[in-house]
């Protein structure tokens, strides 16, 4: 029963988190950019940065301690998931935010770039599970 509503708790402990952010350091919980400070630091700007993303690491951790199995191994090779990933964080940096950056706290602050992004990524992904299913379905 409790695994139904795993989503749901996450994006309720998301939404708070990204209001924490914003009430308490008057900062967007965007992490491409939190992370793109860390490497490119301004002068006293890192040190809320380092928390929030060794945080992000901890929960994780915690997240797989408590139940491991829902985490499945890759059947790809770790150095090329470390380059995908670079690569993700390289063109969110380039678009201006990630989806569930423009998503949870460009939407909430009524940011119409967010909203153009938003409905950019859902269309996107709609167009390209119609277009999936319906290749897999004439073969």
């Amino acid at each position: 029963m409790l695994a139904t509503y795993t989503p749901v708790v996450g994006g309720v402990l998301i939404g708070i988190a990204a209001l924490a952010l914003w009430f308490g350091n008057g900062r967007t919980a965007g992490v491409s950019g939190i992370v793109a400070g860390i490497v490119r630091p301004r002068q006293s700007d890192v040190s809320w940065r380092i928390a929030f993303v060794a945080g992000l690491v901890l929960a994780g951790c915690i997240g797989y301690a408590l139940k491991q199995d829902s985490i499945a191994p890759s059947p790809r090779p770790l150095g090329l998931l470390a380059f995908a990933g670079l690569l993700v964080g390289v063109g969110t940096r380039l678009g201006g935010g990630c989806t569930s950056g423009h998503g949870v706290c460009g939407v909430a602050r009524g940011s119409r770039r967010s909203r153009a992004a938003t409905a950019t990524f859902v269309a996107t992904g709609m167009l390209t599970v119609t277009l999936l299913r319906l290749w897999g379905s004439s073969r």
